[in-house]
């Protein structure tokens, strides 16, 4: 066989091991190919029980419900169309209020209902801090602490 064929073989194989690959790759990330599931996505397709997924929407005004242990807090997640029970055993984001955003990672029980390991809350991008509010950060006395110039 000539040089050319031989190189011609070799870089007909890599292509064909590359796009092998690459479907092999999508195939296996079909399923986590959203960013996290809305209370609707389980709703539709129920995961299965101890699969770790990430849980996305907005907290239920009324739904929050702590423990008498202190660390513990129940709510729901909603998204519009459907809800989601969520219970998480720690201590919550300082945004973490009714009606806001919050993500959160996770499995659902036999039960339906959402354990939650780790908690996100989510902000507009209208959000100050409490620290600074009522500070003109675009004085000049403020320079040396900010960004704006």
């Amino acid at each position: 066989m000539k040089a050319k064929h031989q190189r011609l073989t070799l870089v007909l194989l890599a292509m064909v091991a590359l796009i092998g690959a690459g479907l092999l790759a999508a195939y296996a990330l079909q399923d986590q190919a959203s960013y996290f599931y809305t209370p609707s996505d389980i709703a539709e397709r129920k995961p299965e029980a101890g699969q770790a997924i990430r849980l996305g929407g907005m907290v239920e005004k009324g739904s929050i419900q702590r423990s008498a242990d202190g660390v513990t807090v129940q709510f729901i997640v909603q998204d519009g169309t459907a809800q989601q029970r969520v219970t998480y055993t720690g201590i919550t984001p300082d945004l973490f209020v009714e009606g806001s955003g919050v993500v959160a990672d996770g499995r659902l029980d036999a039960n339906g209902l959402f354990v939650a390991d780790t908690l996100l809350a989510k902000h507009d991008e209208n959000y100050i801090p409490r620290e600074l509010e009522g500070i003109d950060m675009t004085s000049g006395k403020h320079k040396t602490e900010t960004l704006v110039q």
